[in-house]
């Protein structure tokens, strides 16, 4: 299927090869040399489910959200305002 801009290119004697992979998620994130965040999803989820049960206080909780964000608590601040941003993008 040719698009606008395949059609553009097709006089300049581009070429548009499309490659499909038929992977499980794991092996796509081994093939890319990503890491395998499992133990700190397993470990985010443990802690958590604590302070849903009452054993973990919501400043702990903060507090570590705050320390895996990008650029700490401007990182923070900056998904809070995108966030917030989006709810009034409509109006």
């Amino acid at each position: 299927m040719l698009h606008d801009n395949d059609r553009q290119n097709e006089g300049l004697g581009g070429m548009k090869v499309t490659i499909e992979i038929d992977c499980t998620p794991e092996e796509a994130r081994r093939a890319m040399g990503m890491p395998d965040l499992t133990p700190i999803h397993e470990r985010y989820v443990q802690i958590t489910q604590e302070a849903m049960d009452g054993n973990v206080r919501p400043e702990m909780l903060e507090a570590m959200m705050k320390s895996w964000a990008p650029m700490g608590e401007a990182g923070m601040n900056f998904w809070r305002h995108l966030m917030d941003g989006t709810g009034k993008a409509g109006k």
